[in-house]
């Protein structure tokens, strides 16, 4: 097995058992410490307020951010107003999809739907790039936010081009493990106890500076390789000076995030 001998740390949450078997089935040791708790928006109301709107066919293009966004949203309808998941998914064909990457696509797919725009780079830049060459003029745009935080450039962007913005937030981030665990990772990696740390989601990294401090970190991360699923969460580590040594080339998600660290720790 080629991660015998090998500890590796997930801080994922949602997919947390999914991802430590591809690694255990590799004969990793694997370091379970979920970070940060994906939840639904505390308040239906304004996620169900703006499926009305949408349904009414106030929306002309709907740009989705994640893949979790879609289903989110879908789940919210089936609990709280079931008859509104016909329209809603009659309205989702006939507007204008935007995609950040490809778990967007996947949840459109899942519905029998495909994105009639996709970012080259599954990213908020990407996004913006894609629909640069648009006329967004009094265009009504609806953006899916990740969290409840806004996407400032994306949403700043639309609103220079002359779109008329809503915003939909069908969640929320929350701390998962408890902060004594967090440290006690953090401390095994500074010791060198970690080989890889494989983030997931931006938010994970940002959940361990909040505990650890910088210095903290940044020590446990010189002992450890750092792996990030994607572009994005790689961008939110360089912004705190970590540079990401393993990830995939070009599909970001766990199967070929544990190829990339699969190749990069086998024996030689």
């Amino acid at each position: 097995m080629t991660l015998t001998g090998r500890t590796i740390a997930i801080p994922e949450t949602r997919e947390l058992d999914v991802f430590a078997a591809m690694l255990e089935r590799r004969g990793a040791t694997v370091i379970r410490c979920p970070l940060v708790a994906i939840l639904d928006a505390p308040d239906p109301q304004p996620v169900l307020a703006w499926v009305r709107q949408f349904n009414a066919g106030e929306c002309d293009d709907l740009i989705l951010l994640t893949g979790e966004g879609l289903r989110r949203i879908l789940s919210c309808i089936e609990r709280h107003e079931p008859a509104l998941r016909e329209p809603f998914v009659a309205q989702l064909a006939r507007v204008r999809k935007i995609t950040r990457g490809p778990k967007p696509a996947k949840a459109l797919r899942e519905l029998g739907l495909k994105p009639d725009i996709a970012a080259e780079q599954p990213t908020t830049q990407g996004v913006i790039d894609a629909l640069r060459s648009q006329d967004l003029k009094n265009r009504r745009v609806s953006v899916q936010r990740y969290g409840a935080d806004p996407n400032v450039a994306l949403e700043s962007f639309l609103e220079s081009a002359g779109a008329r913005v809503s915003i939909v937030a069908p969640y929320v981030y929350a701390d998962a493990a408890a902060d004594a665990a967090v440290l006690d990772l953090l401390k095994r990696m500074a010791a060198g106890e970690v080989d890889v740390i494989a983030f997931t989601s931006s938010p994970q990294v940002e959940r361990l500076f909040s505990v650890g401090g910088a210095d903290l970190v940044k020590a446990a991360l010189e002992r450890t390789e750092v792996a990030a699923i994607g572009p994005v969460v790689a961008a939110t580590l360089a912004r705190h000076d970590i540079r990401v040594k393993l990830m995939p080339e070009d599909s970001y998600f766990m199967k070929p995030l544990t190829t990339a660290i699969e190749q990069a720790l086998k024996p030689q």
